[in-house]
Parts: structure tokens; sequence; C-alpha cells
């Protein structure tokens, strides 16, 4: 039995690589373009299932690195999986622990993350660690990188362990989600051509790695009924960072290995990234879903959907919904404001998520500066509603032939 089936219903009317399709997994359909809700650690913060079920989530992303170091693979195959460990129904995803080679490793201790902008600072200590190989292992404060695998350190206990790519997918066959992803490396966004070319090619060599050892679980998970009982799919992620041409190398590489889908990993210059996606997606075999890993910003939502992407996965709905930052159809606010105190108005007068329809403005605001509980789940109910809905809008979009007009009234509305 195929692990997933995808289905392409309508492409773009304005000649770019949209597309609205129907992604079916064991755990039931996606309709896409979507964005994936991220549960890190088996949860969304401060939300019960129930509580993102009915904020129209489709899919939710958990991390291998940290359900690997707690509870553990042990408990989580025992517990059926991670749908059934978190009592989520629904279609789920995890994501390789690549990603930690980079937040453990060059981004430890920064502010750096996948995108940069042109004029971005950096340190001197940072700009020496990645432009030099000796150098750059100064920056591997948690995590170092080998062309095994990568040895990280714990961020509980400062324990040493080491993922290789076989060891990744037998981390995921555990946690049991129904889209994997193949071990890769994340490289800086501001890493040099040659490094982000010695990434790229380590990845292509684990990307075939993973694929082999995922085939092999799968095949042992149905003859002996044991671990998942359902069959996984997993996507292949293109690397390259920010160069055209490691980009298109890496799209036609990957392309060409037999993935269930595919994930576009970041490390993009910002201002590029739409056509970074471009470049991948129009190489990428078009019948098979694609990935972009780690971007909700919703200027960036909104290119990349106008570029063929189908799935997307971000904290930052529940992050900035943590420090009283919302989103609103004309930008952010930033509800802790002075402004607000005695503001008795819904919180966004065209919004219908639970929070808008019953709390104030004043409401909010007082509960983040009293420092309640409710205050981050009353922001991530609205936050994630908020971007959840505005790409089921774009998907809308795309069937009734007005996205174009969609995108241009949001762009012109919205300000940072």
């Amino acid at each position: 039995m195929k692990p997933i089936d995808f289905k392409i219903e309508k492409k773009i009317s304005n000649g770019r690589l949209g597309r609205v399709g129907i992604l079916s997994t064991p755990h039931g359909e996606i309709l896409t373009p979507a964005f994936a809700t991220v549960g890190t650690k088996g949860s969304v913060k401060s939300l019960t299932p129930e509580q993102v079920k009915g904020l129209g989530a489709q899919v939710v992303l958990a991390n291998t690195y940290h359900l690997y170091l707690q509870p553990g693979e042990k408990v989580m195959r025992d517990s059926g999986g991670i749908g059934k460990f978190m009592n989520w129904s629904g279609p789920t995803m995890t994501d390789s622990g690549g990603f930690q080679a980079f937040s453990l490793g060059a981004a430890f201790g920064t502010k750096m993350n996948k995108l940069s902008e042109v004029k971005q600072e950096v340190s001197p200590a940072v700009s020496r660690s990645l432009n030099t190989i000796d150098e750059r292992d100064d920056m591997m404060k948690m995590a170092r990188i080998t062309e095994d695998g990568v040895e990280f350190k714990s961020v509980l206990d400062g324990s040493v362990h080491f993922f290789t790519p076989e060891r990744s997918m037998e981390i995921q066959n555990a946690i049991g989600a129904d889209l994997l992803f193949a071990f890769d490396e994340c490289t800086s966004p501001i890493a040099p051509f040659e490094y982000q070319k010695e990434a790229m090619n380590r990845t292509h060599k684990w990307a075939a790695r993973s694929l082999g050892k995922h085939n092999e679980l799968q095949v042992e998970s149905e003859k002996l009924k044991v671990g998942n009982k359902h069959p996984q799919a997993l996507f292949g992620i293109v690397q390259g960072g920010r160069f055209p041409d490691l980009r298109k190398e890496s799209a036609k590489i990957i392309g060409a290995m037999d993935f269930d889908g595919f994930g576009i990993g970041g490390s993009f210059e910002k201002k590029d990234m739409n056509t970074a996606v471009g470049w991948v997606n129009s190489i990428l075999p078009e019948e098979k879903p694609r990935h972009l890993l780690g971007i909700g910003d919703p200027f960036d939502l909104w290119d990349a959907v106008e570029e063929g992407c189908d799935l997307f996965d971000c904290v930052a709905p529940t992050r900035i919904a943590r420090h009283g930052t919302l989103y609103t159809p004309n930008g952010l606010l930033h509800i802790t404001g002075s402004s607000y105190r005695n503001d008795f108005s819904q919180v966004v007068e065209e919004c219908e998520c639970y929070t808008c329809t019953n709390f104030t403005k004043a409401y909010l605001g007082y509960l983040f500066r009293a420092r309640e509980f409710l205050a981050y789940t009353l922001a991530s109910i609205h936050n994630l509603y908020f971007i959840i809905n505005l790409v089921k809008g774009m998907r809308q979009g795309i069937l009734d032939d007005n996205f174009s007009e969609k995108k241009d009234n949001f762009f012109l509305k919205y300000k940072k």
C-alpha cells in the first residue's frame, strides 16, 4: 500500500507554479496548500488537541530531536505513536533532527535564523566561524557535524548523542508519524559558497542513506507487525543555501531519488526566497508534494504558495503569541502597548476566532501584564487561526482564479 497519495486539483491561473491539491495520508486528508501546526514536543504550546483542531489545523509537526531526548523512542513506540500519545487523530509529521545541526551549532547563542537580510550584521566571531572550517568548530557549542552524522549535546543534561541518517530513520519510525523527513544539514544563510556546497553534498549522501534505511524499516514493520501499523512517507530535502546553481543541482539530485515528497530547506536571502523556491519547484517532480520547512511569515507564505509549495511549518505563530504579538490584516499588533489598556474593542474586528469573538484588547493586554497563563492560550488561538485560515484563503484564491488579486490586497494592507 502506498503511504500517501497526492492529487493536484487545479493550477494557479497567473502562469506561476502554484496549485491546489489533496494529500491523502493514513490518518486523513490534507487539503493543500496547508499550514502544518508545530507541536515540537508532542504538544502545541498552551493548547489542547481539541482547540488545535477547532482552529482548522489539518496536520501537526513534531520535533524528532526533542522527542528522542524526552520521553524517548521506546515510550513513543509503546504508546502507539505520536498521534495516539498526544491524542491527535489527524495526520502527523516529524522533522529529521537535522535542523539541530544549525540551531545548536552555527546559530547557537546568536540571533541567526534560516533567512538572512542583505544587510544583516554579524559579529566578527560568527563571521570567522562561518568562513573557515577549522574555526567553525568554535561555534559548535552543542552540535558537531561529521561526514557520518551529527554529534549533539542534550539540552536537558548535556549528555552526548550521535544522529546518523539511519538513526534518524529509526527514531522517526518509532515516533510513528505519517510524513517523515530525510536527515539533512541545515546551514546558516550567511555561510559561504564553499561550505554550502560541502553541506549540500553531505545532505545528498545522507538522503540516499535515509531512503535505504526507511525502506528497510517499512518492510520490517509490515512483516513483523511491530512498531507502526501504518505505512510512512519519506520526504527528501533540497539544500544549497542562497546560491542558484547549488539549489538547482540539489533539486535535480534529490528529485531523482524515489522519495514520496520533498522538503525545501531554509538558508535563503529573504528578499530572494520566492525566486529560490521557484528554482527548486520548477525542477522537482510536479506530481509529488513539496514542503517548505520553517517558513511562516505571511508575506513569505503568499510567495511560496504562488511558487508551488504545498505545505509549510513554523513556530512563529505561537512563539510571538507568547510575547504578546498578534497577527492582524494590517500587520502585527503588540497587545501590551499602553494604548490598549482602556481599549474595550474586539482584538481584531474581522476575526472569528474564539479569542476575538469573546475578549477585548484591554483584557488580553491585562492578562499579559499580570502574567496569567490564559494570555498565552488566547494569543496562540488567534495567531494560529489567522495563519491557518490565511493559507486556506490562498487555496480558495487559486480555486476561484483570484489569487493574484487577494495577494495584492493583502500586501497593500499588511505592514510589518
